[in-house]
């Protein structure tokens, strides 16, 4: 409004100092009548332009009725015509669409309208000039029109920017909370599988030293190396989980994450934890991909830790790996008590963990299937086929 009040102001006192001069020059009431009405408009009009951008619609129709009745007037529009010219790229720039197409009208018909209700009849006797004279007058209020109608599509398309602008950094933001909460669900299923694996052998240990620690010490020694050795070993794979929230720098400090080739000692960690584990492996044992290795590895760890909460005295475990052509078929199963496995096969989870739910989380990430369910019989199985196309 400052801009526009500057502008108006100097409009308003050329426009003034015309029409005082107008009014002096002449004696006719008519003509008197008219110059008065001139400086009347010679008032509202800059008045008027310091408003147009707070009401445009407003403005630009009260401009226009404006030019109308000075043109049946028949008041000579002076200097303010540059006062329907800005009224006209109001329209255009500011207004709603009505008052756009208003201003377009207003626009074609200025030209012709001043022509035949101001212009003296000698120009208007010659067809070829009036025509002429009317495109002159009609050709500065269409110019302006268009650049205001420019005005507004340049105004639309930065808001559009900006609008644009701020949703992607709103789904950037999104993503990196979803890349958080990934990142941490994955954090805590490893978390899961270490603490649950390492801690239920741990537990066992320390209850068969307990049993043996007077009648056996030598046992109750090996039982309390193998509950040292195994909480060292999850002291290792918990610094290497919390190692994804530090610096790169700091990656080489930690171990690499297990993989198929770790099995073994696996599976001698869980005999000597008192469950007997069958191991089989066919087919050609061949390198394969990291996330691979890893999901197998976590599933075998996951399946034989239920198998120890829940399979009771005197189960069994058999695990088989097979490698197929095209994908890794993992066979985890177990002769313990059907009526655990069927709740869990039901629900999903182990008591209060979420042990086969991030088994199938990690199947999911490597886009292969899982098969979970009790067995005939009697038991449990978890069956898991892993494809091996990224594998050479």
């Amino acid at each position: 409004m400052v801009v526009d009040a500057a502008w108006a102001l100097l409009l308003f006192a050329f426009g003034l100092l015309v029409a005082i001069e107008d009014s002096g020059s002449s004696e006719d009431p008519i003509s008197s009548w008219q110059h008065a009405v001139g400086i009347a408009l010679a008032v509202v009009i800059p008045a008027l332009m310091v408003v147009r951008r707070r009401w445009p619609n407003a403005v630009a129709s009260v401009g226009l009725g404006l030019g109308l009745v000075q043109c049946l007037m028949g008041v000579n529009p002076g200097m303010s015509s540059i006062g329907y010219l800005v009224f006209t790229y109001t329209g255009a720039a500011f207004g709603s669409k009505w008052t756009s197409r208003l201003a377009l009208a207003a626009s074609l018909t200025a030209g012709p309208l001043t022509l035949v209700l101001i212009s003296p009849a000698n120009e208007r006797s010659d067809a070829l000039r009036a025509l002429f004279l009317a495109g002159l007058l009609t050709t500065p209020f269409i110019l302006c029109w268009a650049w205001g109608r420019l005005t507004r599509v340049r105004r639309a398309y930065l808001v559009e920017l900006e609008d644009r602008a701020a949703r992607l950094e709103r789904e950037r933001d999104a993503q990196a909370k979803v890349a958080v909460a990934a990142e941490r669900a994955r954090i805590a299923r490893e978390l899961h599988d270490v603490v649950a694996h390492n801690v239920s052998v741990m537990i066992v240990q320390a209850d068969g030293a307990a049993y043996v620690l007077d009648n056996s010490p030598q046992q109750a020694k090996e039982a309390l190396a193998t509950i040292a050795s195994t909480g060292r070993q999850a002291l290792v794979e918990m610094r290497r989980l919390l190692g994804v929230l530090r610096t790169a720098d700091t990656a080489e400090e930690y171990v690499p994450q297990p993989s198929v080739e770790e099995l073994p000692e696996l599976l001698d960690q869980v005999r000597s934890a008192g469950l007997p584990v069958d191991f089989d492996a066919t087919g050609e044992v061949r390198e394969l991909p990291r996330g691979v290795e890893l999901t197998v590895y976590r599933i075998v760890q996951e399946a034989l830790t239920n198998v120890r909460k829940h399979g009771g005295p005197g189960a069994r475990a058999r695990v088989a790996v097979d490698f197929r052509e095209r994908d890794l078929e993992v066979l985890i199963e177990d002769d313990g008590r059907g009526s655990t496995a069927e709740q869990l096969a039901a629900g999903g989870t182990d008591g209060q963990g979420h042990g086969l739910i991030g088994m199938r989380e990690r199947v999911g990430m490597v886009s292969g299937s899982l098969d979970v369910g009790p067995r005939p019989g009697g038991g449990f199985r978890i069956r898991a086929v892993l494809p091996l196309k990224a594998a050479k």
